[in-house]
């Protein structure tokens, strides 16, 4: 297992910070809701689901028969991102107003929206496998539910040392992800939405007697957590280039783990926690082999629930600075 494990080192971590980096961004609906609503919203897996049909939708009607590279590349990733994060972004905004506003006003408990989440998620995904897809790319509708390709992607090794290969389009997600993460934790920090959202998170009946609109608030965090993972979703189909109805169910539970590794609330501890958990899924499969590595996410989780359930950074969005 050792040998296994230094052979492997250099792919499972470029493998594993590629990967992790759709977790992350992923991880910022879940950080993000949870900071203002104090709700886990478990159809977050959905919206990102929904995203990566947007991206295959756009390449499909692009057209595009031989895979692309290059500066081509690059620029039809920022079109799927564009796209992906619209749809994704307005999603979470419907789902928003139509599963959780409701329970709000009328004061309902917080089991009650949770069990909506749930619901929500069920119906997404019945919706998707049974009506939209096969509609969407002319299927049988008991086909609806087998995985949907779309080849586009040409893979260049940009630099090889050894065992170490930096391959461009993990260097691509590597870089998008970070970038988005930066520019979404100046965008909470500096701008009045952003306050608003702090504001919200750490004091929200307070805020309403400063004059902050909370559903205007409420909106707008799961527009933004939407968008996160619309954008991963369009990152995720330049990795794997394929998905179905059913793809964002484990992707969801491990980014609902990498953000309670990051510490769940905290915007940067969603990206220490993606990556962290990306590299660890790498590294264990590495050694126990790659049958195991959905059992060390979920290994991961119950640890971190039972030793340090305020995860890495251990900050939460309701303690950050005005």
């Amino acid at each position: 297992m050792l040998h296994d494990f230094i052979v492997q080192f250099w792919p499972s971590t470029t493998d594993g910070l590629a990967l992790g980096s759709i977790y992350a961004l992923i991880a910022l609906g879940y950080t993000m809701v949870y900071g203002v609503l104090r709700l886990i919203n478990f159809a977050h897996s959905e919206i990102f689901m929904i995203g990566t049909f947007a991206s295959l939708g756009v390449i499909n009607l692009m057209g595009i028969s031989t895979p692309l590279g290059g500066i081509a590349l690059v620029g039809t990733l920022a079109l799927l991102i564009v796209v992906s994060g619209t749809v994704s972004g307005a999603s979470a905004v419907a789902l928003e107003y139509i599963a959780y506003r409701p329970l709000r006003r009328k004061g309902a408990s917080r089991l009650a929206a949770l069990i909506s989440a749930i619901g929500a998620s069920l119906f997404l995904q019945q919706l998707f496998a049974r009506i939209l897809i096969p509609w969407w790319f002319g299927l049988p509708k008991e086909k609806g539910a087998l995985p949907i390709q779309g080849r586009f992607v040409q893979r260049e090794d940009l630099l090889t040392l050894g065992s170490f290969v930096i391959r461009s389009d993990k260097l691509i997600i590597l870089v998008a992800a970070v970038v988005m993460m930066v520019v979404l934790d100046q965008f909470v920090v500096r701008t009045k939405l952003g306050r608003g959202i702090r504001a919200t998170a750490q004091d929200p009946e307070t805020a309403v007697l400063m004059g902050v609109n909370i559903d205007r608030i409420v909106s707008a965090t799961f527009a933004i957590g939407g968008a996160m993972a619309g954008v991963a979703a369009a990152l995720y189909m330049l990795r794997f280039e394929e998905t179905n109805y059913f793809v964002g169910f484990l992707l969801g539970i491990k980014a609902f783990t990498a953000a309670v590794l990051g510490g769940i609330g905290n915007l940067r501890g969603a990206l220490v926690g993606g990556l962290a958990l990306g590299l660890i899924e790498m590294y264990g499969a590495s050694i126990f082999g790659t049958q195991w590595q959905n059992v060390v996410a979920f290994v991961v989780l119950v640890l971190v629930l039972m030793f340090r359930p305020t995860g890495i950074l251990g900050e939460s969005l309701q303690k950050a600075r005005a």
